[in-house]
């Protein structure tokens, strides 16, 4: 009786017009958070976002603009709502914690619109003790069922010229540098390489920047804006009013214009907005993938975390090459390609790195430039350059996969597309039978160039469902993926356990081959790249300077001590140790952190955090009582103090410290470092000195009897 009255008092508020005036707010409330909504005197939908008293998103318009139908942001009246609670735990298959509490306050807005024809609009908000996530519902109506969508209106307005940690809202690629600046200040018309000023690209909007977006307030407040469960939709970036903070999402095209093409029903990607007065709270918040839908895969028990080694950095640093011949006109007489020596892709190099990998406990290797074509494949903007199943002369396929099984190493398939994601889903079935024919449990893919060929963008509809097609394909064939120059993550590696690690950022390679990453670069990137999932990052570089014979005064922006730390504040289940063996070999004493160190996780620490400045992590090794801990700073030197109290009370453990020396200094001495063995106990607090660019790691285990007695305990 009661549903029955309020669908009457809707039809009568209709009929009558009072649904014009602006309606009374609607509110979601757990802990700190508290959303507010509500409509305005334009019937269009208006939010905002407090934490602890303080405003973090002030009044923000929501909604679209159709193609053909601009009416559709406004006129619309609330049908009816409703709240509730939701408090339960989940297990990751892999992961930084071994459980997350999925614990929130769930309002659903109906809309409908008062004039013919009287389209329909819900909005879900979920407000999470770190933050508020939402989305729009196109429910199933007779006047909506294909559409397109022309913008999204989504607002995120600020409250000040916070200071942002930001890159340029490329359509195509994430690898830049981080900008630390107010929004004010945001202008990524022009971007430009500082060591030669040449402009190397034009960004669509002057003031548009990526997302994952992170703020920080003047009244201590730690913002970070994203997205959640990316599907069927394009990325979203940010427009900034640079004079009056206020950002609105900005959604990449498609080749003709139009940003997303729809059928209702149909619900959209989660909007996220985290919040804390501690920068810890956000790199702890698990808000993003708890937006995502549990994991849709029949089985996970063949997804194993891995270290893997590869083909791969001496490929960028110029000591070989991906391709065998220097032209794919230079042909011999038979009409075969001539090898020009310098193929770094060889079976007996391959059988070298194998056996390294074998002899340290690295269980895969990843190979680049095994599979005919790289002859002609940068910037050819063609089809057909690689077929992902034809190797070079001088790379056995079959005798690699025999040697790798019989010294217990994994290969790691490298698909390169140069951009041509329609040809790779032809062979996408061909690729991934060979891969589970020669033993291949893991793909990385790659996408450099322009898509083709339909001129689409990387972060576009199209491809956002491409990423997902060859999700489900590896899937399919029990193949865990490793995607490069691919959108940035959203938390869909819950859904897709198989999804272990994206790029879609600027990496540890750009040392290689520019000017580099500056020594802040790794303590912003966990407050953006890595806030919805894993990245390969590959770090591990020992050789930091005199690397690139073509570049002899390049080296890496870090210490040695930095690069292991790393592999504990940079999250990912592949986690690559990216340096050549040989330089390995020189340091076996800090190698023995690479080879310690685990890539699943019971649980999680983050000690300290400020972006751009440091990070200090501890992470606790699956199944067991080890810990692991990593510390960096960016160019300044400093002191971080890491009490122990995770430790289990009453026990005595083993640290070994990797530490900067007395005279590591990142740009003189960076590969000096010292490693100290040390007992200590729930009530230790570690005081480690961190060079300029540098960090420290360290390893905690359980200590027998025999090393508590052999070693001191610590003092500061």
């Amino acid at each position: 009786m009661r549903k029955m009255s309020t669908c009457f008092l809707s039809l009568l508020l209709l009929s009558t017009g009072l649904f014009a005036q602006e309606s009374q707010p609607l509110s979601a409330q757990l802990n700190k958070v508290k959303l507010e909504f509500k409509l305005d005197e334009a019937g269009r939908p208006v939010y905002q976002v407090d934490y602890a008293g303080k405003k973090a998103i002030k009044p923000s318009v929501m909604g679209f603009e159709l193609a053909n139908d601009a009416a559709f942001a406004k006129d619309f009246v609330i049908t009816s709502s409703q709240k509730s609670a939701h408090d339960d735990s989940w297990k990751p298959v892999w992961g930084e914690v071994s459980s997350i509490r999925d614990h929130y306050e769930q309002l659903t807005v109906h809309l409908k619109q008062k004039n013919a024809p009287f389209r329909l609009l819900d909005i879900v908000f979920r407000v999470f003790e770190d933050g508020v996530g939402f989305r729009y519902t196109f429910p199933k109506q007779k006047d909506l069922k294909h559409f397109v969508v022309s913008k999204e209106l989504t607002e995120f307005n600020q409250t000040g010229d916070h200071k942002a940690f930001w890159i340029p809202g490329d359509y195509d690629t994430n690898e830049y540098k981080y900008t630390t600046s107010t929004l004010s200040a945001v202008d990524a018309w022009v971007v430009k390489d500082k060591a030669t000023d040449i402009v190397v690209r034009v960004v669509p909007d002057q003031h548009s920047v990526a997302t994952p977006l992170m703020l920080k307030t003047s009244d201590g407040l730690y913002i970070n804006i994203h997205e959640a469960a990316l599907v069927n939709y394009p990325a979203m970036q940010l427009h900034v009013d640079t004079k009056n903070f206020g950002m609105s999402a900005s959604l990449v095209p498609d080749a003709t214009g139009n940003k997303a093409y729809l059928y209702a029903p149909f619900s959209t990607p989660w909007r996220t907005i985290i919040v804390s007065d501690k920068a810890t709270d956000i790199l702890s918040s698990k808000m993003i993938l708890n937006l995502n839908e549990p994991s849709k895969l029949a089985t996970t028990d063949w997804i194993k975390p891995m270290k893997f080694m590869g083909v791969w950095w001496e490929l960028q640093i110029g000591k070989s090459g991906w391709n065998y011949a220097d032209s794919q006109d230079t042909l011999d007489a038979k009409g075969q390609l001539i090898p020009n020596g310098k193929h770094g892709g060889n079976t007996a190099n391959v059988k070298h790195y194998i056996d390294f990998a074998a002899k340290n406990g690295i269980q895969g290797l990843l190979v680049e430039g095994w599979n005919v074509g790289w002859e002609d494949w940068f910037g050819s903007w063609k089809e057909n350059v690689f077929d992902f199943t034809t190797p070079y002369p001088d790379f056995d396929v079959k005798a690699i996969s025999d040697y790798a099984k019989s010294k217990g190493v994994s290969m790691i398939m490298h698909n390169e597309t140069s951009g041509a994601a329609t040809t790779y889903e032809r062979y996408l079935d061909t690729a991934f039978k060979f891969m589970n024919t020669y033993n291949y449990p893991a793909v990385k893919t790659g996408y450099v160039g322009k898509i083709i060929p339909r001129g689409e963008h990387h972060d576009g509809q199209w491809m956002i469902n491409h990423y997902q097609r060859v999700a489900q394909k590896a899937a399919d064939h029990h193949v865990m993926l490793d995607s490069h120059e691919s959108n940035r993550p959203t938390g869909l590696h819950r859904t897709f356990p198989n999804w272990m690690a994206s790029e879609a950022g600027r990496g540890n390679e750009y040392n290689a081959f520019s000017d580099g990453n500056p020594p802040d670069h790794e303590t912003i990137m966990p407050f953006t790249r890595f806030m919805g999932g894993p990245m390969d990052y590959t770090p591990g570089i020992f050789k930091l300077k005199g690397y690139a014979a073509a570049a002899p005064d390049r080296q890496v922006h870090t210490t040695l001590a930095k690069q292991l730390a790393l592999y504990v504040t940079l999250y990912s289940p592949l986690q690559m140790a990216a340096d050549l063996p040989e330089n390995y070999d020189a340091h076996q004493d800090a190698f023995q952190f690479i080879k310690d160190v685990a890539t699943d996780w019971d649980d999680t620490k983050v000690v300290e955090a400020e972006p751009g400045d440091y990070i200090s992590t501890a992470r606790k090794a699956k199944g067991t009582s080890n810990w692991f801990i990593g510390a960096i700073t960016d160019e300044n030197s400093r002191v971080t103090n890491i009490p122990l109290t995770f430790l289990d009370k009453g026990k005595k453990y083993i640290a070994t410290i990797y530490g900067d020396a007395a005279t590591t200094d990142w740009q003189k001495n960076p590969e000096a470092y010292v490693i100290t063995k040390v007992v200590v106990t729930q009530a230790t607090v570690l005081n480690l000195k961190l060079a300029s660019g540098g960090g420290a790691a360290v390893s905690v285990y359980p200590a027998t009897a025999a090393e508590a007695s052999k070693y001191k305990a610590y003092k500061k």
